[in-house]
């Protein structure tokens, strides 16, 4: 049980405690809070996921220069994973084939994306014309604009995180394994070559 003491309420920057939750979803949850304190209409933004005890092993000055809680949850957890953002991503039209450009090596143990979009319900039926469904995705009454984080794993594990951004708030942030199953196939691709 962890009983450090949380933020301080007179911290505002501070983002709330993570919650216990696998490895995978953390990671999901981190890069979407990460990725949260630039704001939105950000561009797609793409990590490298490394078991954080085998990078450390690897190279034990990592230790020093890694949070000391990281480090700590770490020797705790041979699961726990810590991003790498990629910043020189290779030109794309789109985030299909930005992730088709994308190969990771050996010492990745998984990659997670970030990306926004905007949803409907799902009973509103789009035309089957892309450039029409769009528009009528753009000018809906009901449209949501989210946020997504995908972090997947070599073995096919997956966690996901979704924020709102008519709830932009580090507590609203849902959390789950594969909310995303058709983004969560695209970045798995990533890791298998196909």
């Amino acid at each position: 049980m962890d009983t450090s003491p949380g933020p301080s309420p007179d911290d505002e920057r501070a983002a709330p405690p993570v919650p216990p939750l696998a490895a995978l979803e953390r990671a999901a949850l981190e890069v979407e809070r990460h990725a949260a304190v630039a704001g939105w209409d950000a561009p797609p933004r793409v990590f490298a996921l490394v078991r954080t005890a085998d990078a450390v092993a690897a190279d034990p000055s990592l230790a020093d220069v890694l949070p000391a809680e990281v480090v700590a949850e770490a020797l705790g957890d041979p699961d726990h994973l810590t991003s790498v953002e990629q910043e020189e991503l290779p030109e794309a039209e789109g985030l299909e084939e930005l992730l088709g450009r994308i190969g990771w090596p050996p010492a990745v143990a998984g990659a997670a994306v970030v990306v926004e979009r905007v949803v409907v319900p799902p009973s509103v039926e789009l035309p089957e014309d892309p450039a029409a469904a769009l528009e009528a995705v753009r000018s809906h009454p009901e449209r949501q604009d989210v946020r997504i984080a995908v972090a997947v794993l070599r073995d096919g594990s997956t966690g996901s995180a979704v924020r709102r951004r008519l709830e932009d708030d580090d507590l609203r942030v849902v959390v789950g394994e594969d909310l995303v199953p058709g983004l969560s196939a695209a970045l798995r691709a990533t890791l298998t070559g196909g």
